[in-house]
């Protein structure tokens, strides 16, 4: 702010604003000081004071600044007063100079404003134009932009257009040039087989067999290429035929001469283990029916395919010494530890066939292909002699069974054979199917073979348990009942002990079937036709139990009608009749008891059977529609002759029953009378009661289902 004097005139006043003092940090109190500061500092050191002092002279301070004057005081002359506010006409003065300065200065701005307004207005529309003008400009340089990025696309394909002549160009120049050096390669083959010495160095340098072996190929295709094409319409044509005809067999002569060569220099490399030339020249003789011959040259040349001392040891390892029966167990461990072996062999040959051939899976396929087709199937020739089924194997020899024992050993062998190959690799062979191959044989007719075991092994069972009742019959000095002993011979007791075994022998074809059966369909069919094996045998069996029980109640029957007949012709002979009745009573007890008995152990085997049924066969069975419900009726329908058996056997029980009572009532008048009724009793209770138990013993003899009789609450 300008400083001026307080004496001059308001005419001559300098500035008292100025428009600096508006710009920046603006604050009026600021402003408003810096206006009244030179006017008022006597005035300012008198507020201070006066504030302090609440008053001067018994006056007092307005809150507006002015001195009011007690109320009691008297006024002064107008004359004589001094003004309270000396100095507000100078800042009235100041004031009003200073509202003409703000007016002055606000028209000032206003001027400015409108002139930098106009400016702008000015410059805005020339900056509207040059944008304006520059759009149109872009506008263009993109037209030019689009019209060279289709120039520059149109002149690329035409060059892409023009590469790809170039390209086909040089490549027919180029096979032009590799058919006219062929063609001159195939004229030197143009002539005698005498004259095959004359051909050029590429041809006989051992250093350059790679690249003579490559165009030889490639003459034998282009060769065999054009005598396709050819038709000898015309006698020229005739003859160019037959002169190519001769060049392809000079060519093949001479592509066979350095197979052989090749050949004869990588069998000499293998003797030496030299890698490196062996894989050179299994890499040139893939050019050669790709590499056929050389794969099929190695692996026939392996000491495992030509050395006849490793089949015999073979045999020997598996088979045992020569004329000594071979065991299940001891050809298990022979096959483990033989096929361990070729395992190891194939693993080490693997890794001479990674470092040599170019095709090494081929190779592995093949090398594993012959092992199976020749070394394992030489093996199982002559461990698996199929027997025949008209004339089988006596028992004492192993029968059947032995055959099928040895069936199953070698074929879980031979497949853990398969994997450990397929670990070590053996190529795109399917190593798995070919192992089933080599038993499709023994395969197509197991289930006859398993079912004629099934009947050698109770065949030969019967004989022994005949055998054995022979030799205690003749051991005890009888020779059996009334019929002799060959009805002591046909019938035997059921024996619990027997059918376990029955159902022993038929797990173990059960087992048999589940692993050589891989479909469910023939799995199913296979072990209901083994399963039915089992019940015909325990079906005869305790069938023929049952009747050798009946004949006991026959003979006491006979016993007690020759008792009854000597009654009536001799009733003088007292004491011999008494004897005859108590021999006849005690052989009707004795047959009861055993018939009984018989019926119990009947009651047990068929429990045995369904409970292998239901654990063992159900499951196999229920795959298949209808398996399990045919095999069900099966069941039922096996036990129909031992039912029939055990009906006419209670019968006659029933009839024993009766006939002692008789006998025991003979004397009915001798006894008292509680006697009498007891007796009566007897008489008419007891046969039914015997009927009511007989009949639910033969009720629980039935295949009605795998839990048990339906027919009655007790289970079999």
């Amino acid at each position: 702010m300008k400083e001026r004097s307080k004496s001059s005139s308001a005419s001559n006043l300098p500035l008292i604003l100025d428009i600096d003092d508006f710009k920046g940090d603006f604050s009026f109190d600021a402003l408003f000081g810096n206006l009244v500061n030179e006017l008022l500092p006597a005035f300012q050191e008198e507020e201070a004071d006066t504030a302090d002092g609440h008053g001067i002279g018994g006056t007092d301070v307005l809150p507006n600044g002015h001195i009011r004057a007690p109320s009691g005081a008297t006024k002064f002359p107008q004359g004589l007063s001094a003004p309270l506010f000396p100095e507000v006409d100078a800042l009235l003065s100041l004031f009003e100079d200073s509202c003409r300065e703000l007016v002055d200065l606000r028209k000032q701005i206003d001027g400015k404003l409108y002139n930098l307004k106009k400016e702008v207005s000015t410059q805005d529309a020339k900056h509207r134009k040059t944008l304006t003008e520059l759009e149109k400009g872009v506008d263009g340089l993109f037209d030019s932009f689009a019209r060279l990025d289709s120039r520059i696309s149109s002149v690329g394909q035409t060059a892409a257009k023009i590469g790809d002549h170039l390209q086909s160009a040089d490549a027919q120049r180029e096979t032009a040039s590799q058919t006219i050096e062929l063609i001159k390669y195939l004229m030197e083959f143009n002539s005698s087989l005498g004259d095959l010495m004359e051909l050029s160095p590429l041809f006989s340098d051992d250093s350059r067999v790679a690249e003579a072996a490559s165009i030889a190929q490639k003459l034998r295709s282009f060769a065999g290429e054009d005598i396709a094409r050819a038709v000898p319409s015309v006698v020229g044509s005739v003859t160019a035929s037959r002169v190519l005809e001769v060049a392809v067999a000079n060519l093949q002569e001479y592509c066979n001469e350095l197979e052989n060569r090749l050949l004869a220099r990588f069998d000499a490399a293998s003797q030496r283990r030299e890698l490196s030339t062996m894989s050179e020249c299994a890499k040139i003789l893939s050019q050669f029916n790709r590499g056929t011959s050389a794969m099929q040259h190695y692996v026939a040349t392996r000491p495992m395919f030509i050395d006849v001392e490793v089949m015999n040891s073979d045999t020997r390892l598996v088979l045992g010494s020569q004329g000594s029966q071979a065991s299940p167990s001891n050809v298990a461990r022979g096959l483990s530890s033989l096929y361990k072996e070729i395992t190891d062999t194939i693993r080490k040959e693997a890794a001479t066939i990674m470092a040599v051939f170019p095709s090494p899976n081929d190779v592995m396929s093949i090398l594993v292909q012959r092992v199976l087709e020749q070394r394992v199937t030489t093996l199982l020739d002559k461990l698996l002699l199929k027997p025949s089924l008209v004339n089988p194997p006596p028992i004492e020899e192993g029968g059947l069974l032995l055959y099928l024992r040895m069936l199953a050993v070698a074929y879980e062998k031979t497949q853990e054979l398969a994997r450990d190959l397929r670990a070590v690799g053996c190529g795109d062979l399917d190593v798995e199917g070919l192992t089933e191959c080599l038993f499709s044989v023994h395969k197509d007719e197991y289930p006859e073979h398993e079912q004629a075991s099934l009947r050698q092994l109770y065949q030969a069972k019967l004989e022994e348990l005949r055998a054995e009742s022979q030799k205690v019959s003749e051991s005890s000095g009888t020779i059996g009942r009334s019929k002799g002993a060959s009805v002591a011979s046909s019938h035997q007791p059921i024996s619990i002990a027997v059918v376990t075994e029955f159902v022993r022998w038929n797990e173990e074809a059960i087992s048999r079937c589940t692993s050589f059966s891989s479909q469910p369909a023939t799995l199913a069919a296979n072990v209901k036709s083994v399963f039915t094996c089992l019940l015909d045998q325990v079906s005869q069996y305790i069938t023929d139990g049952l009747e050798w029980a009946r004949d006991s109640l026959i003979e006491a029957a006979a016993l007690r009608e020759r008792f009854v007949l000597g009654t009536i012709v001799s009733r003088r002979v007292a004491a011999a009749a008494a004897s005859a009745a108590e021999a006849a009573a005690a052989a009707g007890e004795s047959s009861f008891r055993s018939f009984m008995v018989a019926v119990q152990r009947c009651g047990s085997s068929v429990a045995i059977v369904q409970q292998y049924f239901a654990n063992s066969i159900s499951r196999l069975l229920l795959p298949v529609d209808g398996a399990y419900a045919a095999s069900c009726e099966e069941m039922a329908t096996a036990m129909s002759s031992a039912e029939g058996a055990a009906y006419k056997g209670l019968q006659q029980c029933i009839e024993t029953v009766m006939a002692e009572l008789r006998y025991r009532l003979n004397g009915y008048y001798q006894l008292n009378k509680r006697q009498q009724i007891t007796a009566h009793l007897m008489m008419e209770w007891l046969p039914i009661i015997v009927q009511q138990m007989l009949a639910q013993e033969s009720c629980c003899l039935s295949f009605s289902g795998p839990r048990g009789c339906i027919h009655c609450t007790r289970g079999s």
